[in-house]
């Protein structure tokens, strides 16, 4: 699973940000770049083409390259210090990729992922539920309720409580952290929300499933992460 460009700031859907514009490197035209992309190489390959925000400008990479962590763009037509200067502030967007294509590849931009509603797997379903049975079966036994329909108040629940949340952002790093609104916040005994968000590491691992279709993805956390599920790590008990 791969992290595609996360700056997804601008409102037209099939650009990306990349880049913005620094200083003027020397006298020939050159710029200091800002890079926004996991794909350096790739965007400011010679022949590329980056854009303004409403896309009517087009910037055409004559040369890239990179010295101390930095990369330095050449753009064709830009001969000269004072026209690279004029440049400085301007933000390039590069056109996304074929959605399709990416999906193929396990390739995501982190516009896909935001609004997605989070649902656990069925694996760690299994064993979240299994977990809740027994515990609503003890509290059954212990005030008297029947354990038929404990059976059956678990067997309705099933649906909702694969329900985690939803994505809300994605914050980048050196590895990508889903920001999940929870649908059942954590509150404390007076019933005041404490914890009203998670962060799940977007690893195959704990995000085996991905649905764009159905605008849904799967997660199968390490016990403690979600805090509704408790301390148990879940993934060992399903296996």
């Amino acid at each position: 699973m791969q992290a595609a460009n996360p700056s997804s700031d601008p409102q037209q859907l099939d650009l990306l940000r990349v880049a913005r514009v620094g200083r003027a490197q020397g006298l020939k035209g050159e710029v200091t770049v800002q890079s926004f992309t996991d794909e350096p190489e790739y965007r400011y390959e010679p022949g590329s083409e980056l854009y303004t925000k409403d896309g009517s400008q087009v910037f055409v990479v004559e040369a890239s390259r990179s010295f101390k962590q930095r990369w330095i763009l050449k753009f064709e037509g830009i001969d000269d210090r004072n026209a690279a200067e004029a440049l400085n502030g301007t933000v390039l967007y590069g056109e996304a990729d074929d959605l399709d294509a990416m999906i193929e590849e396990d390739v995501w931009y982190a516009k896909d992922l935001v609004g997605l509603e989070v649902r656990l797997d069925e694996q760690c379903e299994m064993a979240f539920e299994a977990a809740k049975a027994a515990e609503t079966a003890e509290t059954a036994e212990t005030t008297g309720e029947a354990a038929a329909e404990t059976t059956v108040e678990t067997a309705d629940s099933v649906d909702n409580s694969r329900i985690v949340g939803k994505v809300v952002d994605v914050l980048d790093g050196p590895q990508w952290l889903l920001k999940v609104r929870l649908t059942r916040p954590v509150r404390d005994d007076d019933g005041v929300v404490i914890q009203n968000s998670a962060l799940v590491p977007f690893v195959e691992q704990i995000v085996p499933v991905i649905d764009l279709d159905e605008q849904y993805l799967t997660i199968d956390p390490p016990g403690g992460l979600i805090p509704q599920l408790g301390q148990m790590d879940i993934s060992e008990e399903s296996n």
